[in-house]
């Protein structure tokens, strides 16, 4: 059982504390058996105040990061961390109970925590758009991108404010046990199972007048015929678009170009066939748009660096 600590500090913000233990507790393998076990703890007893009105009973203390395997910072206040004066003893005494080789992971503003810690140093990381120039300005070793939803750098990730942490848990259980589990856990929770996290933190512009100036529609369309040839040219008429006004809107509102969009949705598909039928690799390459063998073979060690049989065998039946 993979264990996940989340670390609360106080004044925790209430949506970011909650992310973690809903996402991974949700998650189940194809018997229904839960795949994480999640503990809330605090370096001290009793509730964690939040910004939100609230507190928050941790059912753990610091002695629950000696066993974890992967520790997730939520977003907070914390004015050590986030004023540049460190971290309080106990909350040092904590991370060095982290053991090596564990993953770490930070929610909107825990990233100053962990940059605080010096887990950052050295790193590209993000955090929520508001506070990225604060971060960078506090912690100069660290290299801070706000124009993404997270950051996978391995061992360590972080993710921008609020919703991209349910985006990066997402992308943790996509990692650890596929496109099925962490689809399943989307569904459950109601959220969109896939958002790059190259994608933008949010796009500063006017609301488009109507649905018949954006592009929803024909990316709903698109995941429909994945095994057509789907041109830009072709998405733009089906937008009832020109080309410019089209490839505009499209990066506008995904944060990517229409071909790499329909590219990964193309990859998304295959795994999800890998993982959960017994076909021949060209027919999953068929099925998904990606055309041949060899083209999905190509994407899936560039992308996931491991071959279709590969990785059939890790996540099948997860």
């Amino acid at each position: 059982m993979h264990r996940v600590a989340v670390l609360l500090l106080a004044p925790v913000v209430g949506f970011d504390a909650t992310i973690a233990p809903t996402l991974f507790g949700t998650a189940a393998g194809g018997d229904g058996e839960p795949l994480y076990e999640v503990t809330t703890c605090a370096v001290e007893p009793g509730p964690v105040a939040s910004t939100n009105g609230f507190a928050i009973v941790p059912t753990a203390g610091p002695e629950a990061l000696d066993t974890a395997d992967t520790v997730v910072i939520p977003g907070t206040r914390y004015p050590p961390a986030r004023t540049g004066r460190g971290v309080e003893d106990a909350v040092a005494a904590a991370f060095a109970r982290i053991r090596p080789g564990a993953r770490v992971v930070s929610i909107c503003t825990g990233a100053f925590v962990l940059a605080a810690v010096g887990r950052l140093d050295g790193r590209t990381v993000t955090t929520h758009w508001k506070y990225a120039d604060t971060l960078r300005e506090l912690y100069p070793a660290v290299r801070v991108d706000e124009n993404v939803l997270f950051v996978d750098d391995g061992d360590v990730l972080t993710s921008a404010g609020l919703a991209a942490g349910i985006d990066l848990c997402l992308h943790i259980i996509r990692c650890d046990h596929g496109v099925q589990v962490a689809t399943a856990v989307a569904r459950h929770c109601v959220v969109p199972p896939w958002r790059e996290g190259g994608q933008a933190q949010f796009i500063d512009r006017q609301v488009p007048a109507g649905d018949h100036a954006a592009t929803a529609a024909t990316r709903a369309w698109a995941l429909a015929h994945l095994t057509e040839e789907l041109t830009v040219h072709t998405l733009a008429e089906h937008a009832h678009m020109s080309l410019r006004t089209f490839n505009r809107r499209f990066r506008a509102e995904t944060g990517e170009a229409p071909g790499s969009w329909i590219r990964q949705r193309r990859i998304d598909r295959a795994r999800e066939l890998l993982e959960s039928r017994d076909i021949p690799v060209d027919e999953v390459a068929r099925l998904s748009g990606l055309g041949t063998g060899g083209n999905l073979r190509h994407h899936l060690r560039r992308g996931m660096g491991m071959s279709p049989s590969s990785y059939r065998k890790v996540y099948q039946g997860a």
